[in-house]
Parts: C-alpha cells; structure tokens; sequence
C-alpha cells in the first residue's frame, strides 16, 4: 500500500485534473436566490455521481425539494463507521452586475494563476479538493479502519433549509460522523513573518431582520396629503449607520494576539485601537478583529412603493445582523429597540436563522489537522490560532449532531484570500490552493482512516 509521501506525489501529479473538475463544477450554475424554484443543485450531484462511479465508489443523491439534491459518497472501513467526513456546499450566490466580471461568472476563465467564476472559491474548490482525494484513497486501494463520508448538499447560501440542515432532522444517519472538516477556516494569515493559519472552530449567529415602516398614500403631486414610507425610512439607515455597537473581545482569537505581535492585552476599551494600529500592516487580520468584537447590522435590500406617482405607504429594509456568542435574540431585540426609538410607523421581524457555535478547540482532532497539513505543506513552522468565522456555514447543523467540526479548506502559505472576492465581483481561487487544499484533505484522511 502507498504511503503518505507517495499519495501526495499523485496529487502534484493531478494539477490538470484538479483543474478540470473545478472548471466543470463552477461552469454548473447553482445560483440560489433564495426564492423557491432556485439552487438546481441536483444537476451538479448527477455530475459527481457520475464522476464518482468512473473509480467504483458509491454515492446518492437525496433531494429535499425537485432538484434540491444533496450528494453523499462513502468510502467504507473495516469498522463499518464512518470516523470523518468531508462537508461542503453545491449552492452560490447570484451574481449581481456580470457586466463588471472580468470574465463571465460561469466560465471558469484560467488567468494569473486563478481559475474564475461564482462558486470558484466558496464551496466547489473546497469540494474539488475533497473529491479528488476521495479518488486518490480509492485509487491506491488504500485500507481504512473507519469510513470517510463527502456530504456536500444544497441551499447553505440561504439557511440550509434544504440542505444540511433537512439532512440533519431526517437522515442524521448519512451524516454521522465523530470529526468533520467545512468551510469556515484554514486560510494563512499574516504574523510577525511566520506562517499562520486560523483554524474555524465555530461561527457567530446570524439572523435576518425584516424592518417595515408604515406611511399612508398619496397622489405624488400633492405628497403633503400621505406620509411618505421613505422618509421614515431614511432615518432608520441613518439610525443604523451611526449604531455603535458593543465591544467585545470574549472570544478565543483575542486569546492569542501575540502571535501577531500584538502585546496589548485586548479589551473592549482598546480594541478599535489596536486593529486601527495593524490595518495596514495586517488589512486582513484587522478585519477579522473587527467583525469578532462587535454584532454588525447590514442593511441589504430594499423593497416597497406600488407606482412612480404614489406615495409609498410601506417600505421594507431587509438587514443581515451577526452576533457574537453571548449575544441572544433578546440582546438584539434590545439594541434594536435603542436604535429605532421614537421612529413612528416601525415594525420588526426576526428570523433567527443561526445561532452562535463552536467546537473545542484542543482536541485531538484539531492536533491530527495541525500534523497533517504539516506533512502536507512540507513545513514545520505552522502556527495555529482557533477563530470563529465572521459568517455562517453548515457546521452548525453537525455540531448539533455531536460532530465535532472545523473550518479548514487548506489555502496556499502564499495564496491571499483577500484577491478571492467571495460573494463579489470576479470570484476566484488560486490553482496553488486547489493543489495545497487536496493534500490537506488527502493527508488528513489517510492519517485519520488508513490502516497502517
């Protein structure tokens, strides 16, 4: 049986595969809008099935909704469990201006060393890397103690609702799993020039908040006659603007701020000047201290008024709010409260639609993911620091299950993931990752599951 050393040779070896199925999955549009009929996510499942069977190993695809598929593949152990399980998403985000895309979103363009298109980084890189080292353990016919389960399901980009977690309250037994590996983590950061990777540990909460505010009509010529909507809500934007929210430093990266050469001991008073002191030393690892000390309240859409020369009676402001752990929907329905006082015609809706979570850190899961991307980067000067991500993945619904799960996708040492434009214009992945991302998983697998 090959070993370690042999196996990651292979993946060097499968550069221009790797990049084949990153292409084929991103140039499967799997927008989800959010609005029923949306995702499509079964046309990529059928795609893997097929790519699956090529080397013999088994997969389903179960479906939530018409052609909302989730994909399970297995690789069975001698012990009949499964002892890891590689997570990832089908879904992406629409894309708003493709006029602005350097080249078109779904073309999965190759330039400067990057492979372009929505999705190409959030999640089917991550979903390439875990596939391809699925092949590769089947491949060397390597031995496993425990399985290795690839859950990748639909509709993460708006809730999970018909993805991990419609897995989740009705076949829990295709995802059980003692340790599991997502998105949400394992990106180099920065750090007094040594190597350092934030390993995902949990993520903050996030609920959408719906905000109407009630006017009453008018002919648009004589508008003194209503009570224009918008008006009303201008001040609420302006109230949100100005919102200062809470410091707080309580969560485990503020533990480890000497890692980044940072000596003050953080604290609610200090922090906004200590990640003004490294935004443009360290712009991304300022960013991350910033949204992990605070709850954050994004305006996001707009929708109201019935015709040009009306008077819109009703207006509604959709907002993203993220919380910090401690942060109950009672905490935000205060602060809210504080912000939209005295705004006549208001009224709130809250969809809680993740609650903060997080595994432990030392464990000795988290230790073989240290080990292995050792032996898979070649290096042993990694520093590891846990984090929450700022936004919310899957992970909350295996946690839930008793899985205890991490965000590493395994990113290049050199590859900025300021450059992959998540969520935005000219998405991207560096082919570097891609490469680094399977070894990582590949190692991973084999140092968790194989027989040795």
């Amino acid at each position: 049986m090959p070993d370690l050393e042999s196996l990651l040779d292979q993946v060097d070896e499968m550069r221009d595969d790797i990049i084949a199925l990153e292409q084929a999955l991103v140039q499967i549009p799997t927008v989800n809008t959010g609005f029923m009929p949306t995702g499509n996510e079964t046309e990529v499942c059928r795609y893997i099935e097929k790519w699956l069977a090529e080397d013999g190993i088994s997969s389903e695809t179960i479906e939530s909704a018409p052609d909302r598929g989730n994909l399970i593949a297995r690789l069975e152990g001698s012990s009949g469990k499964a002892g890891l399980m590689f997570m990832s998403h089908l879904d992406v985000v629409p894309v708003e201006e493709e006029e602005k895309w350097r080249f078109s979103p779904f073309s999965a363009t190759i330039a400067d060393g990057r492979i372009f298109g929505r999705g190409a980084s959030d999640c089917k890189a991550l979903l390439t890397c875990q596939l391809i080292a699925m092949r590769l353990l089947k491949r060397n016919n390597i031995e496993l103690k425990d399985g290795l389960i690839l859950a990748s399901c639909a509709d993460e980009e708006h809730g999970g609702r018909y993805g991990f977690g419609w897995m989740a309250e009705h076949h829990p037994e295709k995802l059980a799993a003692p340790y599991a590996v997502n998105e949400g983590g394992g990106v180099p950061i920065s750090a007094a020039g040594n190597l350092t990777y934030l390993l995902g540990i949990g993520e903050k909460g996030r609920l959408q908040l719906e905000i109407e505010v009630r006017g009453s009509s008018a002919h648009a010529s004589t508008p003194w006659q209503g009570s224009n909507a918008l008006f009303g809500l201008s001040e609420v934007v302006k109230r949100i603007e100005a919102y200062e929210a809470e410091r707080d430093t309580s969560t485990s990266l503020f533990e480890h701020l000497s890692t980044f050469a940072i000596e003050d001991k953080p604290s609610a008073a200090n922090i906004d000047q200590i990640i003004a002191d490294n935004e443009e030393s360290q712009p991304r690892f300022a960013s991350i201290m910033k949204a992990l000390s605070r709850m954050t309240i994004t305006p996001t859409m707009i929708n109201g008024g019935i015709k040009s020369n009306s008077v819109p009676e009703s207006v509604r402001l959709t907002c993203d709010i993220r919380t910090l752990p401690h942060q109950d929907e009672a905490y935000v329905r205060k602060e809210l409260d504080k912000i939209l006082d005295g705004i006549d015609g208001v009224t709130i809706d809250i969809d809680y639609m993740s609650i903060p979570n997080a595994s432990d850190f030392e464990t000795e899961f988290a230790h073989r993911i240290q080990i292995s991307t050792a032996h898979a980067l070649q290096r042993d000067d990694i520093q590891w620091v846990p984090s929450l991500s700022t936004g919310f993945t899957d992970s909350r619904f295996t946690r839930n299950l008793g899985t205890t799960t991490f965000g590493m996708v395994g990113s290049h040492p050199d590859d900025d993931p300021m450059i992959s434009f998540v969520h935005g214009t000219n998405e991207s992945v560096g082919i570097r990752s891609l490469i680094s991302g399977t070894r990582i998983m590949l190692a991973l697998a084999y140092d968790l599951l194989a027989v040795k």
